[in-house]
C-alpha cells in the first residue's frame, strides 16, 4: 500500500520524534514536512499511528494519505490529539446513452 504522511509538528522536539518513527518504518523524506512509503501494510500502518500519537501533543497535526485500503482511498488526520478518517471510493463511470 502507499503511504503518505504530512506532519507539522508543534514544537523541535516533537518534530524530531515524528522524523525518527517514520524513518524506523522505513518512510523516505520527499519534500519538507512530507513522507512516503510504498511497502507497508495494515498491521504495520495501524502500529505507526499508536507510535506517533505516543509523542504527539495538542499543537501537532499529522495526516496519513492510504492507497489502497480494502479498496479506499483513505485520509487520516490527528489533529488536538483527535484522530478523524474520510474514505473515499471511486466514482462509477456513467454510461452514455445513444
Amino acid at each position: 500500500m502507499f503511504v503518505s504522511v504530512l506532519i507539522e509538528p508543534g514544537s523541535l522536539d516533537s518534530g524530531k520524534y515524528l522524523v525518527d518513527i517514520l524513518s524506523r518504518y522505513g518512510f523516505t523524506k520527499i519534500q519538507r514536512s512530507c513522507w512516503e512509503c510504498m511497502k507497508i501494510n495494515e498491521h504495520e500502518l495501524s502500529n505507526l499511528k499508536k507510535d506517533l500519537d505516543s509523542v504527539t501533543d495538542y499543537y501537532d497535526r499529522i495526516r496519513i494519505y492510504q492507497f489502497p485500503l480494502k479498496g479506499l482511498f483513505v485520509i487520516t488526520e490527528m489533529k488536538q490529539k483527535k484522530w478523524r478518517k474520510c474514505q473515499f471510493s471511486a466514482a462509477e463511470p456513467k454510461g452514455t446513452h445513444s
